[in-house]
């Protein structure tokens, strides 16, 4: 059954791209080197943005079979080459996090980047010490929409997962993990959720960019007021 917000969460789980940064460009490209490299047909910004969601071991072998492993080393030595470069926050983001950070409220990643990219993004940004944990694509024994990355991202503070927790990201596997979860699913995104987008997977809330998410936590008494 899907959690349903009830007052102030005690912590607040969010995805990574499209969420807090973005990094679309450099993602593309390098899966695009894979498809050079292979033979097989491009993909354009739009069609990755709609086709990316799984971690790399969980979608590349589906795309790449038993050349998976070398499709990965493509990848990743692309997109090392450049990600840090052009790595964009989302707008409001860092403002968002910061004002949670001061507000002691518990907060984590749960992302299927690939970890070490993950903090190495978390770093360059500033944006480490938000984190209580950072958990990023194969640091837990399964990646989302498994639970697995939640239970390490909220592992040692006292919060099980639940009601208590909102899980915010953009898209339909971020839903789905907090739905297993039983978390609150938040949807932050522009794009209001169409009437059948998510299936059975839809969010609790949904709010257009992260002021929006801002607002709201200052109503459940999550922010605190701000000085006049």
């Amino acid at each position: 059954m899907k959690a349903q917000p009830h007052g102030s969460p005690r912590a607040i789980l969010f995805d990574w791209d499209n969420t807090l940064v973005d990094n679309w460009p450099v993602i593309s490209d390098s899966m695009n080197e894979v498809f050079s490299a292979f033979g097989m047909p491009q993909w354009t910004l739009a069609e990755t943005k709609a086709r990316t969601r799984a971690s790399l071991r969980d979608s590349f072998p589906r795309l790449f079979g038993e050349r998976a492993k070398e499709a990965g080393r493509i990848f990743s030595d692309h997109f090392a080459s450049r990600h840090l470069a052009e790595l964009r926050e989302m707008p409001g983001a860092g403002a968002l996090l910061r004002r949670l950070k001061a507000s002691g409220i518990y907060l984590g990643i749960v992302s299927n980047k690939r970890g070490r990219f993950l903090r190495l993004e978390a770093d360059h940004l500033g944006w480490t010490g938000h984190f209580a944990k950072l958990v990023g694509a194969a640091d837990a024994p399964e990646d989302k929409p498994s639970v697995a990355p939640v239970e390490m991202a909220l592992a040692g503070s006292g919060i099980a997962r639940g009601p208590d927790v909102w899980f915010v990201g953009d898209a339909d596997i971020d839903l789905e993990c907090a739905i297993r979860a039983g978390c609150v699913p938040v949807l932050l995104r522009a794009e209001a959720p169409g009437a059948t987008e998510f299936g059975h997977h839809r969010p609790s809330l949904h709010f257009a960019h992260c002021d929006a998410l801002a607002t709201r936590l200052l109503e459940a008494g999550v922010l605190p007021l701000p000085n006049l």
